[in-house]
């Protein structure tokens, strides 16, 4: 078993937590949050507790990290762990700038050391299976994405949260939801090339935005027009127009207490066939692949170019959102 500390116990960090009990390989052995109040918590979990992520780096029981921290803190984080010799899992984004992906990348790969991502969409089965039909070439050459991931569970967060802040989470939206499907489609269509996004405040008190739209443009001339709203009940579709068909995967509920897909395929000629999914912990699939890639079992699925192109494509949303909707270049 490979053996972990969760930094940062928020919703989501306890949320891991919990997971990790179910794990086939990771083991959770550590806890640390910058409040204290989160001793508490590690407590029924039996953990050990601190403030200080130091005392996680220097632990020799501890082999890897799991980062659920603001964002703004994950480059530094990163570098730190690598220089303690810890793999590490980073939750969504990796970094808010392609340059500090490009350094977060890089360290790891000199040290030899795991880099996973907490991109968990990917290893959904409808989202697998959607990627078969288009590796195969079943559905035909890529044209077009349309996706949304919208919801409204910021709406009660005290103004002073970090997740609302535009310093840690730029366009707000998109580092909240927008971000795993534009990974999603950079993971399909390859590496974007421009970007317009407009980000509004409509619907809620959410001064860094509620409703955001995103035109990606991708360098194989495919486009992607992604939706995301915090100030509306849950709603998820991803969908994939190819010149010999379509699919589409649509959550059944929240990915958080996730009641299932569906998936529809349309072929040319025939008519949409249906297929329901059941609910399925992509979450931590995801972070068992991890594990297995720290174990040396399997490569972790996951790109270096991928890792650097979804950021490279994000660093431009969050331009293009702060200029009001001017057409940005993407440097990959």
């Amino acid at each position: 078993m490979v053996s972990v500390a969760v930094i940062g116990l928020g919703w989501w960090g306890k949320t891991i937590g919990r997971l990790l009990a179910a794990s086939r390989n990771l083991k959770l052995v550590r806890a640390v949050d910058v409040d204290p109040k989160g001793a508490e918590w590690a407590s029924a979990q039996g953990l050990p507790f601190s403030t200080n992520y130091g005392d996680a780096l220097a632990d020799p029981k501890v082999d890897a990290v799991i980062l659920c921290t603001p964002h703004a803190q994950h480059r530094s984080q990163i570098l730190d762990a690598v220089a303690a010799r810890k793999h590490i899992f980073c939750e969504k984004p990796l970094a808010l700038t392609r340059s500090d992906a490009i350094e977060c990348v890089q360290a790891c790969r000199t040290a030899k050391l795991v880099l996973g991502i907490g991109h968990e969409r990917r290893f959904e089965p409808p989202i697998l299976e959607l990627r078969r039909l288009y590796d195969s070439g079943e559905i035909g050459m890529a044209l077009q994405i349309e996706a949304n991931f919208s919801q409204d569970k910021f709406l009660n967060l005290p103004a002073d949260n970090w997740r609302l802040s535009a310093k840690d989470a730029p366009a707000g939206p998109m580092t909240a939801t927008g971000i795993h499907l534009l990974d999603l489609a950079v993971s399909i269509l390859g590496p974007a090339r421009r970007v317009v996004c407009n980000v509004s405040q409509l619907g809620s008190q959410l001064s860094n935005g509620d409703t955001l739209a995103t035109l990606v443009g991708f360098a194989n001339g495919t486009n992607a027009l992604i939706s995301a709203m915090l100030a509306t009940p849950f709603v998820g579709r991803f969908a994939l127009y190819a010149n010999k068909g379509w699919v589409e995967v649509v959550d059944k509920a929240h990915p958080e207490s996730s009641e299932g897909w569906v998936l529809t395929k349309c072929l040319r000629g025939g008519r949409p066939e249906r297929k329901d999914y059941p609910a399925a912990p992509a979450v931590l699939t995801n972070l068992d692949a991890f594990g297995d890639a720290v174990a040396g079992r399997a490569p972790y699925p996951v790109s270096d170019a991928e890792l650097v192109g979804t950021i490279a494509a994000l660093e431009a949303v969050f331009t293009s959102a702060r200029k009001g909707g001017t057409v940005e270049t993407v440097v990959n």
